[in-house]
Order: C-alpha cells, then structure tokens, then sequence
C-alpha cells in the first residue's frame, strides 16, 4: 500500500508527546473544576461524574469516574460498583437515544500495558457502529470524529439531566 496523503489530528500532537495541564492528576481537576482542564463534564452525583473522552474514538465515547482518587478498582467499594453499573446502563440508553450505535466497548483500562494514560480509574463506554471503519480509517491510520465534542457534550447533558443516581 502507498500512502499519497497524511491526514493530521493537530490538536491531538501536544497530549501524545505528553503536553498536559500542570496537575498531579487530570480527573481529580476535573473533579475540582481547576481551570487549566478542559470542561466537558455531561452528569455528577456524590460518588461519580462522566465526561466526554478528550480524544474520542467515537462521538459519544464518554468514560465514568469516581470523585475518590483510586487506581486499582479492587478499591472500589460495593455502593460505588452498584453506583457505577446504573450509571453504565443510563448511559448506554441516553446513547441509544441520541446516536443508536450498533454496540458498545465497554471497561476500564488497567497500567499503562494496559492501555491505561490516566492513573485515576475510569470506566470507557465506547459507541460502535457498523461499517464505522471507512477508507480513511484504512488507508491513513487515522480516525474522522463527525461530530465537536462541544455539540457532543450539549446532547448529552441535556439527557443526563433527567436521571436521578
């Protein structure tokens, strides 16, 4: 395969060489609203918040986190685990209404060999769709978002609203 064409993800360039906000910990400022994050936070309650990926794979990629700093999920305890599963499964209605993927990946990445770029856990809900993967995708081993995180964050706040957990 010859590739003619290089497509850019420009915004994406600082965080892969490792470019952050000056913080011991990216989902504990959030949590705190410092101002040096980026603010795209969709629902809170006392024990979670859910925010938009930064660099989603997919509109809708969304992850859940917990307000307590852990980073082993063995430290979860059994009001956050029934916390978090309500949470999954209104967040994967509120999608269903809004996007109506055709699957989901779903889970947190543990270590950095496990795939994990943040230390403080948190829980990926990945939309898939079929026939997601285009020529672009193929040919460029690059990814086209379709949608601004910011249009992204609107709609599913708007839906969050409206739960109760």
């Amino acid at each position: 395969m010859i590739i003619k064409k290089n497509l850019f993800s420009p915004h994406k360039y600082n965080y892969v060489r490792g470019v952050r906000p000056k913080v011991d910990c990216i989902l504990c400022a959030v949590i705190n609203k410092e101002k040096n994050v980026d603010k795209l936070v969709v629902f809170e309650n006392k024990l979670w918040l859910i925010t938009l990926n930064l660099f989603p794979y997919n509109p809708g990629h969304i992850m859940i986190f917990p307000r307590r700093h852990i980073e082993d999920v063995r430290l979860l305890n059994e009001q956050e685990w029934h916390n978090l599963q309500k949470l999954q499964n209104e967040s994967m209605n509120i999608l269903e209404k809004i996007y109506n993927p055709t699957g989901y990946n779903l889970g947190f990445n543990i270590g950095k060999d496990g795939g994990a770029s943040i230390a403080h856990i948190h829980y990926h809900i990945v939309p898939r769709y079929k026939n997601e993967i285009g020529f672009v995708e193929i040919f460029s081993d690059a990814r086209i978002i379709v949608e601004d995180p910011q249009i992204t964050k609107k709609k599913l706040q708007k839906e969050f609203k409206k739960i109760k957990i």
